[in-house]
């Protein structure tokens, strides 16, 4: 069912107008959905089961990787996060892209933290780029009905504990 809606949405949207007028209506989950490029960031926030809660309320603030951000990731990383017995690992690098509250990318300023969803703040550069500690922040600003979407073109890996 899954598969078929995200065919068939993304089949209909694209990033650009056609996914903000449809961001406005959708949660982040869906936008994600709609969007097209975040397939693997969605298969990863359902095997870790963090679907209902990123469907939730909010507002939430997602720094977004992009399907090539995954595939930019050391091979059989990605594979590997998705093995059951690795969800509490997969669960931590999800959370470590969420920061409650939405927040815009005109509220950003340079050197700012944020204490993610996973406990570990993330830092915010503002120059010629927007970046989120070492990722840049390639499109701002796409609202869904409960929070925000960055998209960003890295992964973002929580600090060791």
């Amino acid at each position: 069912m899954l598969r078929k809606t995200l065919m068939t949405t993304a089949a209909l949207l694209t990033f650009g107008a056609g996914t903000a007028a449809y961001a406005q209506e959708a949660d982040i989950v869906d936008t994600a959905v709609a969007a097209g490029n975040f397939t693997t960031l969605v298969a990863a926030v359902e095997a870790a089961g963090l679907v209902e809660t990123l469907k939730g309320e909010g507002p939430f603030t997602v720094f977004a990787p992009t399907d090539e951000a995954f595939a930019a990731l050391p091979e059989g990383t990605v594979e590997d996060l998705l093995l059951p017995e690795n969800i509490d690992q997969l669960t931590a690098i999800l959370t470590y892209h969420v920061v409650p509250g939405a927040v815009m990318a005109a509220d950003l300023t340079d050197g700012m933290t944020a204490a993610t969803v996973q406990g570990a703040d993330v830092t915010i550069g503002v120059g010629d780029t927007v970046t989120v500690n070492d990722a840049t922040v390639t499109t701002p600003d796409i609202a869904a009905t409960n929070g925000v979407i960055h998209v960003v073109d890295s992964v973002l890996m929580p600090p060791a504990e």
